[in-house]
């Protein structure tokens, strides 16, 4: 039961987002958030924290945030453990999960001051381009859920090359989570096929290195 309790707990809104904050607005965007949380932080930055001013946004919202986390330039090997949440998100969206639970080992995660600050340098204006361009359009699924379990279903395939330990193979599986994760948040579906499209290309990539890897080193190892 405890675990249930977790993973149906609300955390508070620190930033102001949240359904009760704004009874009759929609959520702002979370390029919006981030700006605000940019300018009220102070010292580290919790996941935790995070998921509380993203406490009133969709699985989509996670979905882009836990990539957008995964497309910054931590040290290699890094997405073995960074990734992992944009496979239990999409997990989630596959089973229907009503809301969106993280592991506690992730939630006690912290960013430092500075590379939050780094993350918001590059993730904001991304995510402002993104949202003036994507719209509601072509979008083939008929009700909300199928949406979400069928790009929830994309982005675990995609969210599993992210967490495969391949040198500089992991940052365009990433970015194809977000965009995915963006054209859901809109239903725009020409958004969703660049994402998917994007997503293939890297995991080509991916395969293509693997070969050539083996291939190298059966040339110069005799294996």
């Amino acid at each position: 039961m405890s675990l249930v309790n977790e993973m149906l707990q609300q955390q508070p809104d620190p930033y102001g987002t949240s359904a009760e904050a704004h009874p009759c607005s929609q959520p702002r965007l979370l390029s919006e958030v981030l700006r605000a949380m940019a300018a009220e932080a102070r010292g580290t930055v919790s996941v935790r924290c995070i998921r509380s001013a993203l406490a009133d946004r969709s699985f989509a919202t996670f979905l882009v945030f836990t990539a957008c986390i995964n497309m910054l330039p931590f040290p290699p090997g890094s997405t073995v453990v960074l990734g992992v949440p944009i496979v239990l998100v999409a997990l989630q969206m596959v089973f229907g999960y009503p809301t969106v639970w993280l592991p506690r080992w992730f939630l006690r995660r912290s960013l430092s001051r500075n590379a939050f600050d780094r993350m918001t340098t590059w993730l904001i204006p991304f995510l402002e381009r993104m949202e003036n361009w994507v719209k509601p359009r072509y979008w083939p699924f008929p009700s909300i859920k199928s949406g979400e379990k069928t790009v929830g279903l994309i982005a675990l395939l995609f969210g599993i090359a992210v967490v495969i330990p391949i040198p500089f193979g992991n940052w365009l599986p990433a970015l194809a989570v977000a965009i995915c994760g963006i054209a859901l948040s809109e239903r725009d579906g020409l958004v969703l096929a660049i994402g998917i499209g994007t997503g293939i290309v890297s995991i080509a990539i991916m395969i293509g290195v693997v070969l050539v890897a083996g291939a190298a080193a059966h040339t110069w190892f005799g294996f």
